[in-house]
């Protein structure tokens, strides 16, 4: 499975941590981590003179755009991704199709969540109760979600409704939200824009399988390289 790991300008400073646990957890499972998100900023000030427009000021609204082109476009098979609570995150990433984020606070969260509702993205929360033995809790999480194939159901014998139910809800989101590049085109393009960091590049064009979102990015980076 392809990893994703995302984060917007408030836990950056947190990136190498989160990573660290992530790949230590998932990679010896076979896993491949890729590391999507934003940059410390230049400043630990948060300032405009803090960001570049090559590590611009993302917040957890890019996150919901960079995650919904990763998962249906094929580039990556999961996201892992918070802010501060984990809650705006969630919330963001959830207003797309293709995109199922579950809340996770500690292992058996992301462990039911992927048995259970065998979604695609974890919200983590990255600032509320990230102390002493922060690292322990995030590297037992990465182990609970990917130790196990997704979508077992749990307690036994409740997978088949449970994965009936799960894929209603992705074909459900597909009827009440708007496709995903119409959705894209409708929002302020400068949004989008930001959202086109390199490290995010590199992750979307080396797993892309979709051309029509491909060639929406590309018109995206262009626009924004003024070509």
């Amino acid at each position: 499975m392809k990893i994703a790991l995302l984060n917007e300008f408030s836990q950056a400073p947190k990136n190498g941590i989160i990573l660290k646990e992530l790949k230590s957890a998932a990679e010896p499972m076979g896993h491949q981590v890729y590391n999507a998100a934003m940059e410390k900023p230049l400043s630990d000030q948060d300032v405009p003179e803090a960001y570049t427009k090559e590590n611009p000021r993302l917040t957890y609204l890019h996150l919901g755009i960079q995650s919904a082109l990763l998962l249906n476009s094929g580039a990556v098979d999961f996201v892992v991704t918070g802010c501060g609570t984990g809650q705006g995150a969630l919330m963001s990433l959830n207003m797309y199709p293709g995109v199922v984020c579950g809340y996770c606070i500690e292992p058996t969260d992301a462990y039911l969540f992927l048995q259970i509702n065998n979604g695609n993205a974890l919200s983590l929360p990255f600032a509320k109760g990230f102390g002493w033995g922060a690292e322990l809790n995030l590297n037992n999480i990465f182990t609970k979600a990917f130790g196990s194939p997704k979508g077992m159901g749990y307690p036994e014998g409740r997978k088949e409704a449970q994965n009936r139910n799960a894929n209603l809800l992705f074909e459900v989101k597909k009827q009440v939200a708007k496709p995903l590049l119409e959705a894209l085109k409708s929002l302020d393009p400068q949004m989008v824009k930001e959202c086109m960091i390199p490290r995010f590049l590199d992750c979307f064009y080396e797993g892309c399988k979709d051309e029509e979102i491909k060639a929406f990015v590309d018109r995206v980076v262009a626009d924004a390289n003024g070509k």
